[in-house]
């Protein structure tokens, strides 16, 4: 596997396990933050492509408020974030994490 799908399912993983650690929701700019803060230096363009990936997956919604992006997790999306469910394109969390 390329270094940069590594990187892509990693960087999705950390976006559903953070939404799950805000109750569910926040904007492209917290979550730039926060992937930020776990050692992920992205563009706010490459967040919102990583947010309307997870979009088409089912695992997030989006709603756009004022040239933000607004994403909120469904209920597959902490299934994966846990671990419970699997979907090819996102990191799996370690066991116990």
């Amino acid at each position: 596997m390329a270094y940069q799908d590594l990187l892509n399912q990693d960087q999705r993983l950390v976006i559903l396990r953070s939404l799950t650690d805000v109750n569910g929701t926040a904007n492209d700019s917290i979550i730039n933050k926060m992937l930020d803060a776990y050692g992920h230096r992205l563009s706010r363009d490459q967040v919102k492509t990583h947010l309307y990936w997870l979009s088409e997956q089912g695992l997030v919604e989006i709603e756009s408020v004022l040239n933000t992006d607004v994403a909120t997790i469904t209920s597959r999306g902490v299934d994966v974030a846990q671990g419970r469910a699997r979907v090819p394109g996102i990191g799996q969390p370690r066991p116990g994490a």
